[in-house]
């Protein structure tokens, strides 16, 4: 895959690296990158030499967010027309990684502001490093973090964090990313490809099947009531075990016949029955 596109991929050990490619303009999305990313994730979701997918910058920077030339001068200047498409383009490749059959994460090495916390929010898991600066930056030219930056911070902050967030444009580090939840960890630039590494291994010893339907339910429960989401969970769950039934046999076999594993301190081995996932 030629290095000059504005979104790449390899494939290495069960893992997926998705990357923004455009460093020269510290990754941020125009909607030639918008495209592609949308291209490669029908690309890749049904491959079956991965198992996680991991959505990382090249160079020194994550996102900086959207392109203000391309994203916003350029479009706005065609019309309605062409800022509506380019506004589908974004929000189409997110909505898609949100809902990706595979596990993902987030490994944030540098700058991440305004647009990106859409891919942000759209991976599973996010793992930043302490050197990584994050910020709602839209105040700081004039406008409100649109394109679901908002709902993001909402959604992941607390209120009062959230509203300060957004209303001061103000940078942050990774340390306080990971305080005011906007990461899962924060760990030195150094060390993170190797932690990263070490959750995907972690992920990629689930069983498939049910790594798809808990990130599932985890978005979908959290905006319904409590009756709603036992009904969603005990139907998603059934859903689950008809399609690979195998898999929740096995892991109940060993832990009862077997006794070679324990539920709350480490996975099955899922090696031993075929998954259909």
């Amino acid at each position: 895959m030629s290095d000059t596109s504005p979104a790449k991929y390899h494939i290495e050990n069960g893992i997926a690296w998705l990357s923004f490619n455009r460093p020269d303009k510290r990754n941020c999305m125009n909607p030639a990158l918008n495209r592609r990313m949308g291209e490669l994730l029908d690309e890749l979701e049904y491959r079956d030499d991965f198992g996680v997918l991991v959505l990382k910058g090249e160079g020194t920077a994550w996102s900086a967010g959207m392109d203000l030339k391309e994203y916003f001068r350029e479009t706005e200047a065609q019309g309605l027309w062409a800022t509506r498409k380019s506004q589908r383009e974004a929000y189409n490749w997110w909505k898609r990684l949100r809902w990706f059959q595979k596990p993902t994460v987030a490994m944030v090495n540098g700058w991440c502001f305004g647009g990106g916390y859409g891919p942000l929010y759209a991976c599973d898991l996010a793992i930043s490093a302490d050197e990584a600066q994050y910020a709602l930056s839209e105040i700081n030219w004039g406008i409100l973090p649109g394109g679901g930056a908002t709902k993001v911070a909402v959604d992941l902050m607390s209120m009062r964090d959230a509203m300060y967030h957004a209303m001061t444009g103000e940078l942050i580090d990774g340390k306080k990313a990971a305080a005011w939840r906007l990461v899962n960890e924060s760990v030195p630039l150094a060390q993170l490809e190797a932690r990263v590494i070490e959750l995907c291994n972690v992920l990629l010893k689930k069983n498939p099947v049910a790594l798809k339907a808990t990130k599932d339910a985890v978005r979908r429960t959290k905006e319904m009531t409590f009756d709603n989401a036992e009904d969603y969970l005990i139907r998603a769950q059934e859903a689950a075990n008809y399609f690979d039934n195998s898999g929740r046999k096995e892991g109940i076999r060993q832990f009862i016949d077997e006794k070679t594993y324990k539920p709350g301190l480490g996975t099955y081995d899922k090696t031993k029955a075929p998954s259909k996932g």
